[in-house]
């Protein structure tokens, strides 16, 4: 059972240019801008306020406040937040960035739209605006117009354009809403037309580009809201200007309380973006692709067939240096807050698969407006180049382990996977020659894998080459087509992982120490991998009751952080996180009964 009022009950808004975290009180903790990665407009979920309205956050608040309640529209990405007092008054929050088509592109501006409507009663609200600039140093100098309240900070100008009383929003004073209200956050520029117009049309339109981006997904019989949310959710991660699609949208959000596992996950990492991807193309939706392998083409053409970094930043950054902002207390005061990532700086040989893995579908689909050509396979065959050279050499893992190199299983099994893939891929453009080359690599590589992965001590596949420490990635040996789910050497490994890393639904990433002590909470993706495993080795009915489990301890909005208290059942880590969320559909798409059961 989740404790009432976990931080993690949060919301996601956003339109593939910005986003913002919203609580169950319909409070913004969260908003980055220029983009997912930029300076904390609203920071208070790192904060650790003592009262609210807080700095940091910007707050709508009902006179003697009772209880809230808080839902998606159906198939959208619209958060409406209801606010209800002890007296019975109520009101309606309604948040959204505006995402629609216009003139044949993509309409996204960095603008959020806030609609305060009464509900029942005659209630009162206090609506408070303490944005920030330079990670919570600077308070920005506040200007006002006839309808709007001008905030200007050392990097530029925010512009709250509104029908409400400006006097009590920039006093935070109490007012009774006899009327809806609307409220427009972006740049400092002249809304042309009413805003109470723009904010409707604007709900309108992303509505309706919501419900029909929706409509056209190719859902599973069982758990469709579940798919449905999640696969909004993995849009929302995607940085539509260049195609990077980012971990989280959050940093320093600890795995456990105070483990000071705290990290920025708001960049591109190749392994990530991936498993989006493919989770997102197993229901049809190829758009998302297509604007990734933009950004990877661009990742793969600068890095000419040499090193290429585990993550990028969506601006294709190569440098992400990892600061310590001491002046922040962090989530519920368990700092450190850092911004950046020195995992940037590591060799994590599993890139090279996940590069070719992200692009391989790009030859063989031909709903593709480009599909992959000769001249991409060369630019991928340079990557194979790499996945070869470096499959038995030491790295990091794809755990990222900062003090100890290994020749990690899940490394060498993505080696395999590019070799393997460019194989495939040679053989549909017709490049015989090519194709037994790399045949014989992946071959190569296989060989090697199962021989020395495989630990007879433990009856299972190590987490390396010659190891005995067990490892919840080998259990992609499996989804990416390395081993026959049925040989008894992965079934082995199957109840070995469980007997070791499990507990009930829940499952841990590795037994062995990291530099910060033994994992204290499960990582969730790890149960959707053991729930692929489950099914393909026939033990579909477990497979049932941890998924189940799974979508039990999401939060009341049906999104997933990285980690989970297997004691307590609460949300840690980063937030939302795209793995967790590809977990929801690959067990939804894997689990479901078929239509034609029904229909």
């Amino acid at each position: 059972m989740r404790p009432p009022g976990s931080s993690l009950e949060l919301g996601l808004i956003g339109n593939c240019s910005i986003s913002a975290l919203i609580d169950a009180q319909a409070r913004i903790v969260w908003y980055c801008l220029p983009r997912f990665d930029g300076d904390p407009v609203f920071h208070a979920l790192l904060a650790d306020p003592p009262s609210w309205p807080a700095k940091g956050s910007w707050t709508i608040e009902i006179e003697d406040f009772e209880r809230s309640e808080q839902a998606y529209d159906d198939g959208t990405a619209i958060l409406r937040t209801r606010l209800i007092g002890r007296n019975g008054d109520a009101i309606e929050v309604v948040d959204f960035a505006p995402r629609f088509f216009t003139r044949n592109r993509p309409f996204r501006p960095a603008v959020l739209v806030r609609r305060v409507h009464p509900v029942r009663g005659h209630p009162r609200i206090r609506i408070s605006m303490r944005p920030m600039a330079d990670w919570g140093r600077v308070v920005p100098q506040i200007t006002r117009g006839g309808h709007h309240l001008r905030y200007c900070g050392p990097a530029g100008t925010l512009r709250l354009t509104t029908d409400a009383p400006i006097t009590y929003i920039e006093a935070e004073t109490w007012f009774s809403l006899g009327g809806p209200l609307n409220l427009l956050l972006g740049p400092d520029e002249t809304v042309e037309r009413g805003v109470a117009e723009v904010a409707r049309e604007f709900e309108e339109q992303t509505a309706h580009y919501w419900r029909s981006w929706t409509r056209a997904l190719a859902l599973p019989l069982e758990w469709q809201a579940a798919v449905i949310r999640a696969a909004i959710t993995l849009k929302m991660c995607l940085f539509e200007e260049t195609g990077a699609i980012v971990a989280a949208m959050t940093t320093s959000i600890p795995e456990a309380p105070d483990s000071q596992r705290n990290w920025d996950y708001r960049y591109c990492w190749l392994r990530d973006a991936f498993f989006v991807v493919r989770a997102l193309n197993s229901l049809s939706e190829v758009g998302t692709m297509e604007d990734y392998l933009r950004w990877l083409h661009n990742v793969v053409r600068e890095a000419a067939g040499g090193h290429i970094q585990p993550l990028y930043g969506i601006g294709l950054e190569k440098t992400l240096p990892e600061v310590q902002l001491d002046h922040l207390r962090g989530y519920r005061g368990m700092g450190p807050v850092r911004v950046g990532n020195q995992a940037q700086e590591h060799f994590q040989h599993d890139v090279y698969g996940n590069v070719v893995l992200g692009a391989a579908q790009s030859f063989h689909d031909r709903r593709l407006f480009r599909r992959a050509d000769a001249g991409d396979f060369a630019l991928l065959e340079a990557v194979g180049e790499r996945a070869w050279a470096t499959h038995d050499q030491p790295d990091a893992g794809m755990w990222e382990l900062r003090t100890r190199a290994r020749v990690h299983t899940s490394s060498a099994l993505m080696s395999w996977a590019a070799c393997d893939r460019l194989a495939k891929i040679a053989v549909v453009l017709a490049l015989p020659e090519r194709a037994i080359r790399w045949r014989e690599r992946a071959d190569t590589i296989r060989e090697r894998v199962l021989t020395e992965a495989w630990s007879e001590r433990r009856q299972a596949f190590a987490e390396s080459l010659g190891g005995n420490d067990l490892d919840a990635s080998v259990l992609l040996m499996a989804e990416v087509g390395f081993i026959d789910p049925c040989d008894p050497r992965f079934i082995a490994t199957v109840d070995a992982l469980e007997a070791s890393l499990c507990d009930g639904p829940y499952m841990r990433r590795y037994e062995a120490a990291d530099d910060f002590g033994k994992p204290e909470t499960a990582f969730n993706i790890c149960a959707f991998w053991r729930i692929d495993s489950l099914v393909r080795i026939g033990r579909r009915e477990q497979a049932r009751a941890i998924f189940e489990a799974m979508l039990a301890v999401r939060n009341p909005l049906g999104l997933l952080s990285e980690d989970t208290d297997s004691r307590s059942g609460e949300l840690w880590g980063n937030f939302p996180q795209t793995y967790s969320m590809v977990g929801v559909i690959n067990a939804a798409v894997r689990l479901s009964a078929p239509w034609d059961s029904v229909i």
